[in-house]
This record gives structure tokens, C-alpha cells and sequence, in this order.
């Protein structure tokens, strides 16, 4: 093999077609064109604003053998896994979707949400 210095030249190439066509970016919706399909997305969700779901807060949960769990009377304490002052689950269908504090409005216990929880899919 010859290892003997050798000149090197740049080469230039002419750009190649692809035949590709650059689309245009798609238009910007105007503020009215926006204003004009909000009924359209409202009609699609106030289908389901009669669908009933199931509302859960959960203050906190125990696990015990059923024996002791049979133990249990009238003025038993059953300890729970969290503490006073500490977020309640608010759970729709049995899915965590928002945290928050007890309230207690004329008499009713409530829940003040502070935190809604996003879920990876």
C-alpha cells in the first residue's frame, strides 16, 4: 500500500431534488373561527354531563386480619394509614384524580380540593 503524502480536494456536489414538495404551514384559526366551534365542542361533552359517576374521599385505609376485624364493636378505633392534617384521595370510579382537605360546612363533612392529579397513560 502506498503511504506516500497525497493532496486531497474538496469536491462539490449540486443539491438534489427529492421532488418533495414543502407544504405550507397550516393557517392560524382567527379568534372567531375559535368562537365558532366552541358549541360544537360543548354539544360533545354536555353528552355526557348526565352520566352518573361514583365520588369517593378517602380519609385512609387499614389492613387487619378478618379475627380482629370480627373484634370490633361499637366504640372501636380502627387506626388508619394517615395522619391528621394529611391530603384526602378524591377518587371518580375508583381512579385518583384530585387531592384535597376536609371542610366542614352547616354541619356536613366536605372536601376542598388543593391538588388535581394527572395521570399517565
Amino acid at each position: 500500500m502506498d503511504m506516500s503524502p497525497q493532496q486531497v480536494v474538496p469536491s462539490e456536489f449540486d443539491e438534489i431534488e427529492t421532488g418533495v414538495p414543502e407544504l405550507p404551514a397550516p393557517p392560524t384559526p382567527t379568534p372567531a373561527a375559535r368562537d365558532a366551534a366552541e358549541p360544537a365542542r360543548r354539544m360533545g361533552m354536555e353528552a355526557v354531563h348526565g352520566i352518573p359517576v361514583k365520588v369517593q374521599a378517602v380519609l385512609g385505609g387499614a389492613k387487619m386480619p378478618i379475627s380482629e376485624l370480627l373484634q370490633t364493636h361499637a366504640g372501636s378505633v380502627i387506626e388508619l394509614d394517615r395522619r391528621v392534617g394529611e391530603p384526602v384521595d378524591v377518587l371518580v370510579n375508583d381512579r385518583l384524580v384530585a387531592r384535597g382537605e376536609l371542610v366542614l360546612i352547616d354541619g356536613s363533612l366536605g372536601v376542598t380540593l388543593t391538588e388535581i392529579v394527572k395521570q399517565e397513560r
